[in-house]
């Protein structure tokens, strides 16, 4: 299976041959903050695909906001660019889960660790944040994660 950032080079002949120049734009600059990440600091790294996905999020979240911006300020043509520069980007990414999925992921979590013996109290939120954001791994909100452990351990 091909890595998440060998599917974006990918798409960039596939939308060139489409004429879609929106997603060819937003996937050249996606991939562009990629190898920028990628040659910054002292020594080059090679991103995982976890690595590009919480980028890829973090650009789809950024899209989202500007637009947000854009619409309060009366430019619905450029918030409209930037919503759809964000359905392509958001495209990539993992399915989301929905609250009632995370919300069963943290109760099964908390339920083994209650098995093995451990009272557990909010002091406990590390213990249980941990296995619970590796399952959930980018796809719900890590904030909105942590309030639902939270609430549960209270």
């Amino acid at each position: 299976m091909a890595t998440l950032k060998e599917r974006l080079h990918g798409d960039v002949v596939a939308h060139l041959k489409e004429h879609n120049k929106v997603a060819l734009g937003t996937v050249r600059s996606v991939l562009g903050e990629i190898e920028t990440r990628e040659k910054s600091g002292k020594t080059p790294v090679e991103l995982d695909d976890s690595q590009v996905t919480a980028l890829l999020q973090k650009e789809a979240a950024k899209r989202r906001d500007t637009a947000r911006i854009y619409t309060e300020a009366g430019e619905t043509g450029r918030a409209a660019a930037e919503v759809a520069e964000a359905e392509v980007i958001e495209a990539y990414l993992p399915k989301a889960l929905s609250a009632a999925e995370v919300e069963s992921i943290v109760d099964e979590v908390i339920g083994g660790l209650r098995a093995d013996g451990a009272e557990l109290s909010v002091r406990h939120m590390g213990a249980v944040m941990k296995p619970v954001t590796a399952r959930v791994a980018g796809r719900f909100d890590g904030k909105a994660v942590s309030d639902i452990v939270r609430q549960r351990l209270t």
